[in-house]
């Protein structure tokens, strides 16, 4: 009988997406194959120092984590130097891909299209009418560095538009001023190494009391509707899922990720939003519904996260053979 490979399981944390992170905690434990795998649960609010003595006998880490200190490469670089393997992007494409702002100059430069942009930096003065002279009205206000919608609002008058700054502000250190896209909310997960796949799309509506995909209609149970595939042309969905594996390398993304975009209304043109490089991974998350669809069960993508990560360890394989290395004892 082969031996069971060891699973960190790090989730909590101490984002504003902790909730978040502990229900796909939660959720991951319980699907995960007791049968191949011991699990090891990890909050790194608390259990930073136990993490760090057991990296000896540790396989391999399951990263769900969202948000500052779990999303941005702050523990993958923790990782590295533990010499602990974990599923999804390393320090870079964690890092790049957190901030807004630096993920849309690489986007533009690979060719990718995204919506205009205005950089505030916390403190800085800011015009209202040529904002909304540059950007149109009404414009989206985002912290450059924050998942799950936080401190995201949709403002169209000057006296909004500075409460909506300082809000982002209160987040982070850097506000992003978008240019708001009407049309259809689109999502894209890709998964692989050098090999990779991207999932079947999925549309995203949320109720009428929802103007967007904030953090309530993200995780409230019943408030946003999920079509996958997407209700939209073979073109469109070539297209958007392309623009899903293109958003990927761009960012140098590794493992997995879900790209999220927008169909401009009454046209063609797909503008990508954001990538996420730790998806929600509850069983009803996006990433988990598009690997369903694509046939693949919750617990058989945890499986091929896992196969992921190891494929990136020296020496390692998915028979926990636990060999040594020079991590912390």
């Amino acid at each position: 009988m082969a031996e069971k490979i060891i699973v960190a399981l790090l989730s909590g944390g101490e984002s504003p997406e902790r909730d978040v992170s502990l229900k796909s905690g939660d959720q991951v434990y319980a699907a995960l194959d007791k049968s191949k795998y011991e699990v090891i649960r990890y909050d790194p609010k608390t259990d930073l120092q136990r993490l760090v003595k057991d990296a000896g006998k540790l396989d391999v880490a399951l990263i769900l984590l969202h948000g500052p200190y779990g999303e941005d490469g702050t523990i993958q670089g923790l990782m590295d130097l533990l010499h602990i393997p974990y599923q999804g992007s390393g320090v870079l494409g964690s890092a790049v891909a957190m901030n807004k702002i630096i993920s849309k100059r690489l986007y533009s430069e690979a060719g990718i299209p995204t919506p205009a942009y205005i950089a505030l930096e916390k403190g800085s003065s800011m015009d209202a009418e040529a904002v909304f002279r540059r950007l149109g009205s009404p414009v989206v206000i985002k912290p450059a560095c924050c998942g799950s919608s936080v401190g995201m609002s949709i403002v169209e008058t000057s006296a909004m538009l500075q409460h909506g700054i300082e809000d982002a502000w209160s987040h982070d250190d850097t506000a992003m001023i978008e240019e708001y896209i009407e049309g259809t909310e689109l999502t894209v997960g890709v998964l692989g190494n050098d090999t990779l796949e991207s999932f079947p799309v999925i549309e995203i509506i949320p109720d009428k009391d929802h103007v967007y995909f904030d953090y309530e209609a993200k995780y409230t149970s019943g408030v946003t509707q999920e079509i996958c595939p997407a209700r939209i042309s073979p073109d469109l969905t070539k297209k958007a899922r392309k623009l899903g594996l293109v958003a990927h390398r761009a960012l140098a993304c590794r493992g997995y990720s879900r790209t999220d975009m927008i169909l401009r209304k009454d046209g063609d043109e797909i503008l990508v939003l954001e990538t996420n490089t730790i998806p929600g991974m509850t069983e009803t998350s996006l990433l988990p519904l598009a690997a369903k669809t694509a046939g693949i069960s919750f617990s058989k993508l945890l499986d091929r996260l896992i196969e992921l990560a190891l494929e990136r360890a020296p020496g390692k394989s998915m028979a926990g053979s636990h060999p040594e290395r020079t991590g912390t004892n």
